[in-house]
């Protein structure tokens, strides 16, 4: 079972692009460090108000691989300088 999602989200705190790598650096590492998935940053590089990022797990298990995706979204969800707009998710 494969679970990919993208995700955009736009950022409020930061005023530069330094400020938006900053907040995606630690946002990105704490994801990989909990929850052992895949995830970067796909596309909006250059503006430091939006970001997309690509998140993959894998599992044998559906119910788990499904769990581990949702507290993914909480823990993007729980960062105050940015807000998830739109998410797409595809199961395999």
């Amino acid at each position: 079972m494969i679970i990919y999602a993208e995700v955009e989200c736009k950022l409020y705190e930061g005023h530069s692009l330094k400020q938006k790598r900053s907040v995606l650096k630690r946002l990105i590492s704490k994801i990989q460090k909990e929850f052992n998935v895949s995830i970067t940053e796909l596309d909006y590089h250059d503006l430091w108000q939006r970001t997309k990022l690509g998140i993959a797990i894998v599992s044998n298990e559906y119910v788990y691989a499904e769990k581990v995706m949702q507290k993914v979204f909480e823990t993007i969800d729980s960062f105050p300088e940015l807000e998830r707009t739109l998410t797409d998710v595809e199961r395999l």
